[in-house]
């Protein structure tokens, strides 16, 4: 199994509303064996014609099947209502990480 990183960028336009998607979104990861990483509301854009604005939010799971498992549970779907009511995503990306090395 090859670990995955999650990287959103989304733009917080209802704080109160996006609190309930935080709320919620740590018990589900956690079922799927997920693993916060960071998150950074003043990025620093160095270089490309399309810098990113907002939040970026880093999280992790251990394979890219966990990964697809949890963005498909029917709670974190409901739940993530609250994220799009709140702070719409301008992208959800997967990044495979490297295999282990021997």
């Amino acid at each position: 199994m090859t670990q995955v990183y999650m990287i959103a960028n989304l733009t917080i336009d209802d704080a109160d509303t996006y609190r309930k998607y935080e709320k919620g979104f740590f018990p589900i990861l956690k079922k799927y064996n997920g693993s916060f990483v960071t998150f950074d509301d003043s990025i620093e854009h160095f270089e490309g014609s399309t810098p990113v604005q907002g939040r970026i939010v880093m999280f992790s799971f251990p394979s890219e099947e966990v990964a697809r498992e949890w963005y498909n549970d029917a709670d974190y779907q409901e739940l993530s209502e609250f994220r799009r009511a709140g702070a719409p995503l301008k992208s959800l990306t997967m990044v495979k990480g490297l295999p282990p090395r021997d």
